[in-house]
């Protein structure tokens, strides 16, 4: 069987082209950074703690801070699937060995699959915006579904598409609708500079949550430079106009309203004039966004069975993440992927000190017999800690009343300024740190 040598090669054991620029890894990660419920999202950066807006210029601060910090996560974590050629989860047989690296890699499959069935719900919503209650919303799963696994399947080959044709229309889009709302509206006057903190650290997470996927397409990046500068150029760039744009949807629309169901603000843009038109750049662009998460499963799965043709994982994959929107109550189900998600800042966090500045790039060992580092574990664990104890962000009421009880047992009062994502990765940094200078020191006393 043959297959194109320009592609992502079907099994592990063959090595990945590096056919990726900067300009294809931009491409990408801006399309990435633009989302449709993102519009929507403006209203939590305005107010993430509800009843203290901020000023649209404080807001816009923020996005830009959040954007920069957490694209430099993600863009660190990129790095060493440039230089090593492994995907994300192969690349932590590296940081805890083979086998330990399948808990994480159970647990980012778990994500990816809940994220993808997340996106077709979302492009549904954004179909029917348009095309009204004529099409029935299974129809418009299953169509993005069948386009989402076809992406999968022929992923270098996408990425060429989004840098070629697909970016420049979003870009037009977004132009349209920038002009089009500035004459509309005017955002709300006021607000303050209070909860920028919590505003910051919701913007954090919005970037963060690409972090264990940023290796599966770096792996076919020609340089470190490339791969970092095109995920924090591109989605940078990105994520703040989306943003930025969004603050208008929403005066537009009516906060209450935008509160009250994400996609109400889907009905400002198709309003516009040719709304419908350059809407619809918009849902078909988010199709990405579904394609990269099936795409990092199928590659997840090739780390627990690595001989497996990704295309039939990728298949696979698309039919249960298709299910899973069909017939899955994807909003309550949010809730819980952002607490799998706060499992991989501190992870990568412990990954960046170890390669990076402990030396691991030299010895990392990402073979099937890796052996366990079960000290590693450390490290990770108490990150995922402090994320809970510092951040703001609000989950699942029982889990988030838990750490409110840890913090109340043990003592510690969550200031204004905290961040959660900044916290777990600043803990899992200086404990990684404080391990390996302990280590380098035992050998050299053994020595």
């Amino acid at each position: 069987m043959t297959h194109a040598v320009n592609e992502v090669p079907l099994t592990l054991d063959e090595a990945p082209p590096k056919t990726l620029g900067v300009l294809d890894q931009g491409a990408l990660w801006a399309n990435l950074g633009v989302s449709l419920l993102g519009f929507s999202g403006a209203l939590f950066l305005l107010d993430p703690l509800g009843g203290a807006p901020l000023s649209v210029a404080a807001a816009l601060t923020a996005a830009v801070v959040g954007s920069l910090v957490g694209t430099a996560m993600v863009g660190l974590a990129a790095i060493p699937g440039t230089q090593t050629g492994r995907p994300s989860m192969v690349l932590l047989r590296g940081l805890f060995g083979a086998r330990l690296s399948y808990v994480p890699t159970v647990l980012n499959i778990i994500q990816m699959v809940g994220w993808g069935a997340f996106e077709l719900w979302v492009i549904s919503m954004g179909a029917s915006a348009i095309f009204g209650p004529a099409v029935p919303y299974a129809v418009w799963v299953i169509v993005a579904g069948v386009l989402t696994t076809s992406l999968s399947i022929w992923p270098l080959g996408s990425v060429r598409l989004l840098r070629r044709y697909v970016t420049v229309a979003v870009v037009i889009a977004l132009a349209w609708f920038a002009v089009d709302f500035l004459g509309q509206a005017q955002p709300q006057a006021g607000g303050s500079w209070h909860a920028f903190a919590p505003a910051v650290d919701y913007v954090i997470a919005l970037s963060v949550s690409w972090v264990p996927m940023a290796a599966d397409f770096a792996r076919h990046s020609r340089s470190s430079a490339a791969a970092f500068t095109g995920v924090v150029g591109g989605y940078t760039l990105a994520q703040v106009a989306c943003l930025g744009l969004g603050v208008y949807a929403v005066a537009i629309a009516g906060a209450a309203a935008v509160q009250a169901d994400g996609t109400a603000v889907f009905g400002t843009f198709v309003a516009a004039p040719l709304g419908a038109l350059f809407f619809a750049v918009l849902v078909l662009r988010e199709t990405d966004q579904s394609f990269a998460n099936v795409y990092s499963t199928t590659l997840s799965l090739q780390n627990l069975m690595p001989r497996v043709d990704r295309r039939v994982f990728s298949v696979a994959i698309g039919v249960v993440t298709t299910a899973v929107a069909l017939v899955v109550d994807v909003n309550s189900y949010g809730a819980f992927l952002g607490i799998i998600g706060a499992v991989f800042v501190p992870m990568f966090a412990v990954l960046a000190v170890d390669y990076f500045v402990l030396g691991g790039s030299a010895r990392w060992n990402t073979d099937e017999d890796a052996p366990s580092r079960w000290s590693m574990l450390v490290p990770w664990v108490l990150g995922f800690a402090a994320y809970w104890l510092t951040t703001s962000t609000p989950t699942v009421g029982a889990w988030d009343g838990l750490w409110a009880g840890v913090r109340e047992a043990i003592g510690f009062t969550r200031q204004p300024w905290m961040n959660g994502a900044l916290g777990a990765a600043l803990v899992a940094a200086l404990v990684t740190l404080a391990l390996g200078l302990a280590r380098r020191r035992t050998y050299a006393d053994r020595v």
